[in-house]
């Protein structure tokens, strides 16, 4: 009995040491990352060849909302996602209970301000003004037509403004809350809108024709970096490392800037 147990517990060790030892399986080197199309699955599709090159292969799962990506990295799905900024972030992990964390602020997009029905900011009364509906967004947006004399807030708003924050707004403006991928689909029945940077982008909606952006310099511009995001503790992971690295070199950062012509801007 006592041999039969010797020998059992050495088959064990073996096993053991063979389990530890097994290469990588196929799956360790993909990595799969969630992200809306432009310009985040653009700048994406140019790190294949730098992933590549270190022997990883990058999926990227194009998604068209703000909700499915943050969940499918909180369950796993996907190794990372590429989509949004950290005052978002911040509020989804609150609402969703989720544990998101940022590990790199790669770029950040511009909102622009963008002709519907009238082509200039002199807006007649009760004019329809178009904003994104969702809480930090909403913010940018208002702050960004205060900076242009459109509207006042009251003084302590800031990031966290909504439309009830309006304390000024003398020409009775409409304003008009609806989800942001929606934005450039109603230029047609709004005066005004003012739309995020990804979704000008894939509408076609050059910055350089916007009736006004925000500065570079300000504190939205600032706080709203678009971030890459992992599920808490895969800040280390070594595919979560190499998507990081890549992502935030030079060749990534000259591209952002040469392809976007001022709509995207790269952090690095």
């Amino acid at each position: 009995m006592k041999r039969l147990l010797t020998i059992s517990l050495a088959i064990l060790a073996v096993l053991t040491v063979f389990t530890a030892c097994a290469p990588k399986t196929e799956t360790d080197n993909v990595i799969t990352v969630a992200a809306t199309p432009a310009p985040h699955a653009e700048i994406l599709e140019q790190c294949k060849p730098i992933l590549e090159q270190q022997g990883y292969t990058l999926e990227v799962k194009v998604m068209n909302d703000y909700i499915i990506p943050n969940n499918a990295t909180e369950s796993g799905d996907v190794d990372a996602n590429y989509f949004q900024h950290t005052p978002y972030l911040d509020e989804f992990n609150a609402s969703n209970g989720t544990h998101l964390v940022s590990v790199a602020k790669v770029h950040y997009e511009p909102f622009g301000i963008y002709k519907g029905t009238s082509d200039s900011l002199e807006l007649p009364e009760g004019a329809k003004i178009a904003v994104p509906n969702d809480a930090t967004n909403e913010a940018r947006a208002l702050l960004l037509l205060e900076a242009n004399g459109l509207i006042k807030l009251t003084e302590n708003a800031g990031l966290t403004a909504t439309k009830n924050d309006i304390v000024e707004n003398p020409l009775n403006f409409e304003i008009v809350e609806m989800e942001a991928a929606l934005l450039p689909t109603v230029l047609d029945d709004v005066n005004i809108a003012v739309i995020n940077g990804n979704y000008a982008i894939s509408a076609n909606l050059k910055v350089s024709e916007a009736l006004a952006t925000e500065d570079a310099a300000s504190v939205a511009a600032q706080t709203y970096a678009n971030i890459l995001v992992v599920k808490e503790g895969n800040q280390e992971n070594e595919k979560v490392v190499a998507l990081k690295n890549a992502l935030l070199s030079e060749t990534i950062a000259e591209y952002i800037n040469n392809t976007y012509a001022g709509a995207v801007i790269a952090l690095s």
